[in-house]
């Protein structure tokens, strides 16, 4: 899982959103991030970004409600660390999961320094995925809106993926899942596919307006800081 979230391949059906991902995660944190930095992964899955965190010199620890991470979060939402533990939390396509908002941010807010910074990313447009819950998508404004409604100021929203390329690449989801059922070739005639449209989706999201995109994104990714008490 490590592999393919860092480096996606052109035959995965995830492919540009992945890309997209993963090079916005580095350029961010490697810009608002220093050395030794301490930064909390908070609905972290199996950590796939762990690696390439710990590359830019900034001290990671995983948080999640399942065993395996290295912090467990509570049936409270809590994670059993003092307040102010983190120069950094990160979340990565959790928001959408997340049923009681109120407390998810409350709890990135506590384990926030004063001058902590929340990097998170969430679906604007996308399939419903419950994993195991799905919940929300949200549009510009009104994530904006919801983080600054709870303890953050937004310093900056960046949309990924435009709508064009987000049609192409739901088609391309939908089409691969049931020619994997195929027997013998359905996996390579499924990996040819993604292939052809994820190319066809790049070209897309290249001619795509800039003020669509920012307005109809697959994905959002926001940084923001914590405001102060």
């Amino acid at each position: 899982m490590e592999a393919r979230r860092l480096n996606p391949r052109l035959w995965d059906t995830d492919w540009l959103m992945l890309r997209g991902l993963a090079s916005t995660l580095k350029e961010q944190l490697g810009s608002h991030l220093g050395k030794g930095a301490r930064l909390i992964d908070l609905g972290c899955g199996d950590m796939p970004y762990r690696t390439a965190i710990e590359q830019l010199g900034v001290s990671y620890r995983g948080a999640d409600i399942v065993e395996g991470a290295d912090l467990l979060i509570g049936p409270d939402g809590k994670v059993d660390l003092p307040d102010g533990s983190a120069d950094a939390v990160l979340s990565i396509q959790v928001l959408e999961h997340v049923r009681d908002l109120d407390a998810y941010c409350a709890e990135a807010q506590r384990l926030l320094g004063p001058d902590g910074t929340l990097f998170l990313s969430t679906h604007g447009n996308w399939l419903y995925h419950p994993h195991p819950e799905d919940h929300w998508r949200w549009t510009r404004t009104g994530l904006e809106a919801a983080l600054n409604d709870r303890g953050f100021t937004v310093c900056e929203t960046r949309a990924l993926v435009g709508p064009l390329a987000t049609t192409t690449i739901i088609r391309l989801t939908g089409f691969a899942w049931v020619i994997r059922k195929l027997p013998v070739l359905g996996g390579m005639i499924a990996g040819a596919l993604a292939v052809v449209m994820n190319t066809r989706a790049w070209l897309e999201d290249c001619i795509t307006p800039v003020n669509l995109r920012d307005t109809n994104a697959c994905i959002y990714w926001v940084r923001a800081r914590k405001v102060a008490a």
